[in-house]
């Protein structure tokens, strides 16, 4: 295994060294929005951005947000879960990462775990991806950075599409869209479906409380689950100045447990279940000057159910209103585990001043509510946040682009603050170099105040939260440099991030928790974790890239450095303690190889070759994840297209090699794939132009017309 991937690596490595038109001048022309809200080229775009294309996307053909970021970029790292995906990028979590479509806030769980299947990987035209604190633009939650997901615009009269893929575990993915365009009107609808039987790569148990693991727990690695999401999306367009949209969708999981032999480590009583909604409206100007001024108005809700499926004893309420933590549930009923709603109303304005001067501002107003009847003292929370900020970009000298950004942000239990940015980048022929500094603010969250809730798998854990939090700062600067010399291109970039006052769990006393919930658990309660301030943490690291093109061939190699470390302050020993941030590791890095060849006008094959690799992960309790690499093998088969229609065919291997990973569960796994699996997708897409599609819709009134007479 180490000889395949140290020759892989070689390989693409010289093939880099000894490229002189490898580099098409065209995917420096990649038009970016996400550094500083507005369009630039990639290559002129001050703030340093990372691009999955839509190239990519195809040639990798993933099956959801997680696989393309892990497959296709060497900077994140996930832990797929029952709650959600713990994401992280360049060591840090979900809580500081800011996931935006089409530059507009998702909503999930802010607990720390975010579910990406909210996102549907078909409708991706591409990915945009902007390290370090971005707080100065866009507010809370950008400290670590910010992934923006641009979706696929439909401009034609109609279209119809649809995509079936299935795989191993039978997992079945569907995506069905229909795009319209009617006079000033266009609509797209989408609806998506997944489903998984989940897998088991274990039956051994790690049991603190026994001398031996159990060796047959029926706890699977990944459970049975299965979500659908319908959304649409409606445009006006008056006139060419004005723009109005509405849209909306709704979603839902079930996430299905199996039932083992083993009361304290493997008996599920009840299973997850998981509805969303959404809705926002809003409307743009253009002026003939190209000045943008944007009004979006969003709300979304995420509700997470326990469903029970036989007689249980769960934490309730009784007449009047009193905490029982032996209340009784029967199959077919439902507990409110949280409900999580927020709305936001956002007025943004981008001018074009003189001497090479373009100017954003804008206002945005936040509300968070929270109800979850069994966790909250008071079964309800809610919070404000209101912002006002400014950005100037300058760009009067041809070698020098200059951008600097203020946010002063407002919130109704941590007051006010500001935080700047500042980037700039100065170009020498084929040579970028991009520098930043910027701070970050994040007030903690509803749960991180709020919530307290039990863990029972192989031991009962207790978390709570924590009303005497700080808010979170953060100060970010990174140095980068872009070279492209006869078509080679190469990116290394060195960052740090200082985040003060940080938030994580940290062991506690078991003295700690809640007397009623000591006397209810006794001896079981093993373990009690509570939301603190680190006294501060900081990452640092390097990422570097190396991306080609050549005739037929593509191909890239990605690694990044990291190295983490916190301070925070040991009650039982009364000092501050050194530990590392959860979900660490030292190195990850990806390379890829794809081909490219048309054979008829009717058939083009595409073969790609793509690798994952991790060194150890390190966490604070309950052992590391191991280090571990895995291969995928994609085609993609184009199989003709008429002047209406498309037909195309996907076919893979993933994780050749068959690694697995078999750590006990409760403790941390390196990676939860089940080792060799297989997948094939068909696509049928039918398209008809606006032109032509107007025709047949002013035949078809002309003749309904008629028929009337």
């Amino acid at each position: 295994m180490k000889r395949v991937v140290l020759g892989l690596a070689w390989l693409c490595f010289a093939q880099t060294l000894c490229a002189q038109d490898i580099l098409k001048e065209d995917s420096l022309q990649e038009v970016v929005v996400t550094g500083t809200g507005t369009q630039h080229l990639l290559k002129d775009a001050p703030v340093q951005t990372e691009v999955i294309n839509k190239q990519m996307l195809r040639n990798f053909s993933g099956s959801s947000l997680a696989d393309i970021l892990s497959g296709l970029t060497s900077s994140f790292a996930f832990s797929e879960g029952d709650m959600g995906s713990q994401m992280q990028m360049n060591g840090l979590g979900n809580n500081y990462i800011l996931i935006l479509i089409d530059g507009k806030r998702i909503h999930g769980d802010v607990g720390g775990e975010n579910d990406l299947s909210l996102i549907d990987p078909h409708n991706i035209e591409k990915i945009e991806i902007v390290k370090g604190a971005s707080s100065a633009l866009y507010g809370s939650d950008a400290i670590a950075g910010v992934i923006n997901i641009i979706t696929k615009k439909h401009n034609e009269g109609v279209m119809l599409e649809n995509t079936t893929r299935y795989g191993s575990h039978n997992d079945l993915r569907q995506h069905n869209g229909v795009s319209l365009a009617w006079g000033k009107w266009k609509s797209y609808t989408n609806f998506q479906l997944q489903h998984s039987d989940g897998w088991q790569n274990t039956g051994t148990e790690y049991t603190p409380s026994s001398t031996s693991p159990i060796t047959d727990s029926r706890n699977k690695t990944v459970n049975k689950h299965t979500s659908w999401q319908v959304s649409e999306h409606l445009t006006f367009t008056p006139s060419k100045q004005w723009e109005f949209y509405a849209s909306g969708s709704i979603y839902g999981k079930g996430i299905y447990r199996p039932k083992g032999k083993y009361p304290k480590y493997d008996v599920k009583t009840f299973d997850l279940t998981y509805r969303n909604a959404s809705a926002s409206v809003g409307g743009q100007w253009k002026s003939n000057a190209g000045d943008i001024i944007t009004l979006d108005v969003d709300w979304n809700k995420h509700a997470y159910y326990h469903s029970f499926t036989s007689t249980t004893l769960a934490e309730g309420f009784d007449a009047n209103g009193n905490l029982i933590i032996d209340f009784p549930y029967f199959a077919g009923q439902k507990l409110l585990q949280s409900d999580q709603q927020r709305t936001m109303a956002h007025l943004k304005g981008v001018f074009t001043l003189p001497y090479e001067n373009r100017l954003s501002a804008g206002v945005e107003a936040r509300y968070d509510y929270l109800k979850a009847p069994t966790s909250l003292e008071h079964r309800t929370a809610s919070d404000n946040t209101e912002a006002l900020y400014v950005q100037d970009e300058w760009g009067l000298l041809r070698w020098l682009q200059m951008t600097g950004g203020l946010r002063l942000t407002r919130n109704e239990d941590y007051g006010w603050h500001l935080t700047p940015k500042v980037s700039a980048m100065f170009s020498m022929g084929g040579v970028r170099l991009r520098t930043t500094w910027s701070q970050g603010f994040k007030s903690p969250t509803l749960k991180e105040k709020n919530y307290r809730y039990i863990r029972e798998m192989n031991s009962v854990i207790m978390y709570l939260g924590n009303k005497d939090l700080k808010a979170q700062t953060s100060n970010y600067f990174s140095l980068g440099g872009e070279w492209n010399h006869n078509g080679l291109n190469l990116t290394i970039t060195g960052y740090y991030n200082k985040v003060e006052n940080m938030i994580a769990l940290a062991t506690i006393p078991r003295t700690a928790a809640p007397e009623i919930y000591r006397q209810q658990y006794g001896e079981m309660l093993s373990k009690v974790r509570q939301y603190q301030n680190m006294e501060d943490a900081r990452t640092c690291g390097v990422d570097v890239s190396v991306r080609y093109v050549h005739k037929e061939w593509t191909g890239g190699i990605g690694y990044s450095y990291l190295d983490t470390d916190a301070h925070v302050y040991d009650t039982s020993h009364d000092r501050l303690t050194k530990v590392v941030i959860d979900g660490m590791a030292y190195h990850k890095g990806n390379l890829f190889a794809t081909w490219e060849h048309r054979f008829t006008p009717k058939y083009q094959l595409g073969i790609g070759i793509y690798g994952h690799l991790s060194s150890k992960r390190y966490y604070q309790v309950d052992g590391n994840g191991k280090g571990y690499n895995t291969w995928r093998l994609s085609t993609t088969h184009s199989l003709g297209n008429s002047r209406h229609m498309d037909y195309r065919l996907e076919a893979g291997v993933d994780n050749i090699f068959n690694y697995v990973d078999k750590t006990p569960h409760g403790l941390h796994l390196g990676t939860t794939t089940p080792g060799t699996t297989f997948y094939a997708s068909f696509t049928i897409r039918f398209h008809q132009g606006k032109k032509l599609f107007n025709k047949y819709k002013s035949n078809s009134l002309n003749q309904s017309n008629n028929e009337d007479n």
